[in-house]
């Protein structure tokens, strides 16, 4: 029999987990054009700012991969987040005439989604970055992927769910599917549960931080 894909076991071990954020009144409020002016001006000064530590954390893969494949993708990976991704968010703010608040990065949801994504890199091995990675992006691009068709009245709004379901990003999503699954092959059975758990650490993370968004209040 054919062991499963680690990434299914993720998914279906972790679903409680990755069905909270993708239900998240954040996620709920952006798709129906209802998300308050504030909550999704705090969501792109907190995001933003993250990017630039993602920036990082795909510096850490490229320096713990040991295939040069694996590194010229994330060589990729790391062009898209520098270019792509810090344009959205440097005309976004120029768009809303927003400038950086230390007080928000000081949140401590958004402080721990930061450090902990940090923490992950730094501290573990190259599974455990694409684990992060994989959880982080497939959220994203489910989501965003859930909600293409959307026709939102603001064009940042709009610009930020298509960047996130466009091919280049899919792309990005599934190759770090594949890898997680090719890893998951030669790995004994408690470091994929150890993986696994990750995996939903990392969603709830990502709950915490889009609560700082929504929310406002710590």
């Amino acid at each position: 029999m054919t062991a499963r894909p680690l990434s299914d076991r993720m998914l279906a071990e972790q679903a409680q987990a990755f069905d909270a954020m993708l239900v998240h009144p954040f996620v709920r409020d952006l798709a129906a054009d209802r998300l308050p002016d504030a909550a999704f001006d705090r969501y792109l000064l907190i995001e933003g700012a993250f990017v630039d530590t993602a920036i990082a954390i795909f510096g850490y893969a490229v320096a713990k991969a040991c295939d040069l494949d694996d590194r010229r993708k994330l060589i990729g990976s790391l062009d898209g987040l520098a270019h792509g991704q810090m344009d959205y968010f440097r005309d976004a703010y120029a768009g809303r005439g927003l400038a950086p608040d230390p007080g928000l990065q000081a949140d401590p949801r958004v402080a721990a989604f930061r450090d902990g994504m940090l923490a992950i890199a730094r501290d573990g091995d190259f599974a455990d970055i694409l684990t992060a990675m994989f959880a982080a992006e497939w959220m994203y691009w489910t989501w965003c992927d859930a909600h293409r068709c959307a026709r939102l009245a603001d064009p940042i709004r709009q610009g930020w769910i298509d960047l996130h379901a466009a091919p280049e990003f899919q792309a990005q999503a599934r190759w770090l599917r594949d890898r997680v699954d090719r890893i998951g092959t030669t790995l004994p059975e408690d470091r994929q549960t150890a993986l696994i758990a990750l995996f939903g650490h990392v969603q709830r993370l990502e709950v915490s931080f889009h609560d700082a968004a929504w929310s406002g209040a710590a």
